[in-house]
């Protein structure tokens, strides 16, 4: 018998002693694109590699961008980009309905994942171009955002309207989303409104809570944004008198309104204004009031008009500063109580100072006061009384 080696087996290019699988020696690239994803999955990624391009290597076959597909996502999980990213522009070179768009998605996450926005951007329009409805909708969402960051609304508006009309449950809300929020910036409530139905029509409520909700939030604000517009219109140019019927129920609500969008300077400009016209001056400062409690103890039966506090009081809920100034008093009241109280608890008082603190027992707060004061008082003392 002669030793000489098997020439058949060892002129054979395809032939590779190393390989443990009976199908990895096989020509046909169905058979070797499978073998390929099933060593992948198992975490062989040099041998699923290797069938990859063993297939690549057959030449123009059916199977040719299913297989530069998978050796790019092997390739990058093994950390070999530059490489995932020529097998990728393999798999798109092949014109393949179905690896070609995933192989220009696969491209675009390497480049959105790395930094490099301006190389995505191809890759996503090359998603586009193949028309595949399945991947569609991530890449005019991530071209509308691109065009977003660069500053072109009028792009990223087309792309973030064809994200929601491709119904896709989970990108369509997120372009919606987006886009209603630059409308609103731009002062467009109702396109805004239009742009969040829309997107909440995508929804499954009881799938998708959080999503539906995110939306609906901000469907109600495009809503409260319409009626700030609505208020304002109603009172017409800032240089106009305001129509006593409608001028001053206007006043308020936008007044009201615009501190729930955080904008306070207009609101106190509303209030303002409604305040120095003569013709509902009256009519506004009553709103203004609306929640004014009644005076207690020596203001009673006193004119409001003549107690100092009331101007106070009154330019504090214009400013939208009345809970700071409410602070403010609750601390003075405190710090002045205290000096009154102690004197009082240590006897030797007299009438006025005991007159003085009990004076907080008539409000509503007045008992808190109480309650505060006795245990920094026990706490000072060392008593278990005070």
């Amino acid at each position: 018998m002669s030793s000489k080696p098997d020439a058949t087996a060892s002129d054979d290019p395809s032939h590779d002693p190393t390989l443990e699988h009976p199908l990895e020696q096989s020509q046909d690239p169905s058979r070797l694109c499978e073998r390929a994803r099933r060593l992948a999955e198992d975490g062989e990624a040099a041998r699923a590699a290797r069938l990859f391009e063993q297939v690549l290597a057959l030449g123009d076959t059916p199977h040719r961008a299913q297989a530069a597909l998978g050796l790019a996502v092997v390739l990058d999980d093994s950390g070999d980009v530059a490489g995932a990213r020529e097998a990728d522009r393999t798999a798109i070179a092949t014109g393949d309905p179905e690896y070609g768009p995933r192989a220009a998605y696969h491209l675009a996450l390497t480049h959105e994942r790395a930094g490099e926005r301006e190389q995505a951007e191809p890759a996503w329009r090359v998603v586009v171009d193949f028309g595949n409805p399945a991947y569609l909708p991530p890449a005019h969402l991530a071209l509308a955002r691109l065009a977003d960051d660069s500053g072109d609304f009028e792009a990223a508006r087309g792309h973030w309207e064809k994200a929601v009309e491709t119904g896709d449950p989970e990108y369509g809300p997120l372009a919606a989303h987006d886009l209603a929020q630059r409308l609103l910036e731009r002062g467009e409530p109702a396109r805004a409104q239009r742009v969040l139905t829309a997107g909440l029509r995508l929804i499954d409520r009881d799938g998708s809570p959080y999503a539906y909700s995110r939306l609906a939030v901000a469907l109600g604000i495009a809503y409260l944004d319409q009626a700030i517009g609505a208020f304002g219109a109603a009172l017409g140019d800032a240089d106009e008198p305001a129509d006593p019927e409608v001028g001053p129920l206007a006043t308020e609500l936008l007044a009201r309104t615009l501190p729930l969008r955080g904008r306070d300077a207009e609101a106190r400009e509303a209030w303002r204004r409604g305040l120095a016209d003569p013709g509902v001056a009256g009519q506004v400062r009553a709103r203004l009031r609306r929640d004014f409690g009644e005076e207690a103890g020596d203001g009673e039966g006193t004119d409001p008009a003549d107690l100092w506090w009331e101007p106070v009081v009154e330019q504090s809920v214009a400013d939208g500063s009345l809970p700071a100034l409410a602070q403010e008093a609750f601390g003075a009241l405190d710090h002045m109580y205290a000096l009154l109280a102690v004197r009082y608890a240590r006897g030797g008082a007299d009438e006025a100072i005991g007159e003085a603190v009990a004076v907080p027992g008539g409000y509503a707060w007045g008992p808190l006061l109480h309650e505060s004061f006795a245990e920094r008082l026990r706490l000072a003392m060392g008593t278990p009384d005070a």
